[in-house]
């Protein structure tokens, strides 16, 4: 069972990362996945919402989930090293 206690530390945990890159890994029915990544931008009481770039448009795609969505797996999230993004940049 899923207390409020969880939620809050998982939304503690989720604003320490906003600024960064993540990859969202979330079920698309009938054996889809749906990965999307972006940048965390805010965290609301029940909601974080992440800033993904649209394919071909020079537009951003703000795409909201549920903190009970990361604490039932039903959404994966991966947090992007830092480290990685530098390279990226420099080469």
């Amino acid at each position: 069972m899923i207390v409020k206690a969880d939620l809050d530390v998982c939304r503690k945990g989720m604003q320490s990362y906003i600024g960064k890159r993540v990859r969202l890994r979330s079920n698309g029915g009938r054996k889809r996945t749906i990965v999307q990544e972006g940048v965390l931008d805010r965290c609301y009481p029940n909601v974080f919402t992440v800033r993904c770039a649209r394919k071909n448009v020079t537009d951003h795609e703000t795409v909201s989930f549920s903190y009970i969505d990361i604490l039932t797996r039903v959404v994966e999230i991966a947090i992007e090293p830092e480290s990685d993004r530098r390279k990226d940049m420099t080469h």
